[in-house]
């Protein structure tokens, strides 16, 4: 197999090696993975790739970061039969990947925006593309403000990034919360929805980004609204089984999008336009 991306079979993966693994929680591991000549290809943020383990299967996954041609990193939360081999491999190991698909998020459009990245749980990994995208081009972009949740503190993925790195960047304010209390946790308690109504951030000159559970994202789209987000303001991720990739399988199709090629990033009044299967 080639280690550059195969344009002639898109189907046929790249063979990359797992250079580094780290522990985020106890079930999300992020993967540092790289080709005998770097990346395999290279990616916007918000876009994704399939990756494959020989035997097993593979599944399609959010590319959490690239940094330049060194490696490509994926933060997989263990979930099932692929997810669960993933988790038990070692550095060393050999992966296919094939991609990037998916549109990504519109970095172009939001030049000159302040922004609102707002995560629950693994939905923080694609957000973090484009959060470290900003960074990168840290004039190209207003205020930053990032609002993260997850169930407990060891369920917080990124840690070293969320109290450590990001509050340090220019104009930037990083907000945690958790569900429940809990000993040793100072920081807020409650769920995302109701920790943005709390903050209040003014919606001029914003853009919010969202990603997160189903649920998560259903109320906190509401609670957008509420706070007098427009449609066109809001954008957020969607999830679902994606086989293919190269919207051939037809199972990842809403209406008539296919969430591999015309996704998985949305603004809310596209998705207005879908039938409610979302």
């Amino acid at each position: 197999m080639s280690n550059n991306c195969n344009c002639e079979n898109p189907l046929v993966p790249s063979v990359v090696e797992v250079k580094d693994i780290v522990d985020e929680t106890p079930d999300v591991k992020t993967f540092y993975v790289t080709g005998e000549n770097g990346v395999p290809f290279n990616v916007m943020p918000g876009q994704l790739a399939m990756v494959s383990l020989m035997n097993i299967g593979e599944g399609m996954f959010s590319i959490s970061w690239q940094e330049q041609n060194d490696h490509l990193q994926f933060a997989i939360k263990s979930v099932g039969l692929m997810t669960d081999e993933l988790h038990r491999i070692e550095v060393g190991q050999k992966l296919g990947v094939r991609g990037p698909y998916g549109n990504g998020f519109p970095v172009e459009e939001c030049k000159g925006k302040d922004m609102l990245f707002i995560g629950g749980g693994i939905g923080l990994a694609p957000l973090r593309s484009f959060i470290k995208y900003c960074f990168k081009n840290r004039e190209d972009y207003g205020k930053i403000d990032i609002l993260y949740g997850s169930r407990s503190y060891a369920d917080l993925c990124f840690k070293d990034e969320l109290f450590d790195k990001w509050p340090k960047e220019e104009n930037t304010d990083v907000h945690v919360t958790i569900d429940n209390p809990e000993e040793g946790w100072s920081g807020n308690v409650g769920f995302v929805p109701a920790y943005l109504e709390n903050l209040n951030p003014d919606p001029k000159n914003k853009i919010a980004v969202v990603c997160g559970p189903p649920i998560m994202i259903k109320f906190v789209l509401e609670s957008l609204e509420k706070m007098g987000y427009s449609d066109e303001q809001v954008i957020t991720t969607l999830e679902m089984r994606m086989k293919c990739g190269i919207g051939k399988c037809g199972r990842c199709n809403i209406g008539s999008e296919f969430i591999c090629l015309d996704g998985p990033v949305f603004n809310l009044a596209q998705l207005r336009n879908l039938p409610p299967e979302w």
